[in-house]
């Protein structure tokens, strides 16, 4: 997918330095993200092998001349064999990138492969307050679900995370005869 000279693509190793370096400006600037500490280089090796290209757990980047400027991921939700329909969805943009249409181009490309896989809901946690994160899961069909007071610490402070959820619908086959 092409949105301007942005290319929408699955993900691939040569794009994990990338990846750390927008991670890891939430992670050391902001309560977006509830490390403390940016993930290890092995650390994100072993992120990166858990995703494939056809299976409800994917990794999506935008590029902007070869160079990974976002990232969105689909992971599990929880360990558990129930929740396997489930999965946990994130964008991370580069702030350079903010206010350009990339994170929704980027969220709506992954939640349209989602759709076509066996996943009946998504779950994204916002650290509250982040309007922009509450408007960009709203435009993309997620609803709040939950709201959890003081749910996590980070710079000295306690901070509330708002659940949302999206519902894929799937269409019941009919059978003639």
């Amino acid at each position: 997918m092409v949105l301007g000279q942005i290319l929408i693509a699955p993900g691939s190793t040569a794009d994990l330095e990338a990846i750390s370096g927008i991670y890891d400006h939430y992670v050391q600037t902001t309560a977006i993200s509830f490390d403390i500490e940016p993930p290890t280089t092995s650390w994100r090796r072993e992120w990166f092998a858990r995703f494939d290209d056809h299976g409800r757990h994917r990794l999506l980047v935008a590029r902007d001349d070869e160079e990974a400027i976002a990232y969105a991921a689909s992971v599990p939700y929880r360990p558990r064999a129930a929740y396997g329909p489930s999965v946990e969805t994130s964008v991370y943009v580069a702030p350079s990138h903010l206010g350009r249409g990339v994170g929704s181009a980027l969220y709506g490309a992954l939640l349209s492969e989602l759709e076509r896989e066996d996943v009946h809901r998504a779950y994204a946690g916002i650290a509250m307050p982040n309007p922009a994160s509450v408007r960009l899961h709203e435009r993309c069909g997620f609803r709040q679900a939950g709201y959890f007071t003081e749910q996590g610490r980070k710079f000295g402070r306690y901070w509330d995370v708002a659940w949302f959820e999206r519902c894929f619908p799937k269409v019941a086959s009919s059978t003639s005869g």
